[in-house]
């Protein structure tokens, strides 16, 4: 496992579980929000961000953490393990409520530090749509991308404590 990607709907535990892995495997995290999202919210052009990704896949290690569906084969097809939190819809909503308030006024730690922490009806809705519009094609790409890779899903909690458990056990 030395090229991770982790995929999941906002709220899932990406950003989390990133640094979790990162820790015990001493790899680099990419937040892929920290370099997508500049000043103000104001979104990277695509060709630069196109060429960023190329860039960041194209080291020996790393740990990238993030959606953007769009360069998502980008991510898949440099990765040796994909990571894909297909959490409940329940506490995805749950989770980005509650970071809300925690960060309310200030960025969180994984986005620029020009980025206040915000909740609008706009992305409450892509959140709740998520399970329904975005995960089939995520999976699709997964199905596309896994041979001769390690593919995990995962589905709980548990699940990610487990995963969190057997890579710092060396698995």
């Amino acid at each position: 496992m030395q090229k991770i990607v982790v995929i999941g709907s906002p709220g899932s535990g990406k950003s989390v579980l990133s640094r979790k892995l990162g820790e015990a495997l001493k790899l680099r995290v990419i937040h892929l929000d920290t370099h997508y999202w500049q000043r103000g919210w104001t979104p990277t052009p695509a060709n630069q961000w196109d060429e960023f990704l190329r860039q960041t896949v194209s080291e020996e290690t790393w740990i990238v953490d993030g959606n953007y569906t769009r360069t998502l084969d980008i991510r898949l097809e440099a990765a040796d393990t994909i990571v894909f939190l297909d959490m409940p819809r329940m506490l995805c909503m749950y989770r980005i409520l509650k970071r809300r308030l925690i960060y309310q006024g200030k960025s969180r730690p994984d986005l620029n530090e020009e980025c206040e922490e915000k909740l609008d009806a706009a992305f409450v809705k892509w959140v709740w749509d998520y399970r329904k519009k975005v995960r089939p094609r995520v999976l699709e790409a997964i199905k596309r991308h896994e041979a001769g890779k390690r593919a995990v899903i995962l589905t709980s909690r548990g699940d990610v404590e487990d995963f969190v458990q057997e890579v710092r056990a060396g698995g």
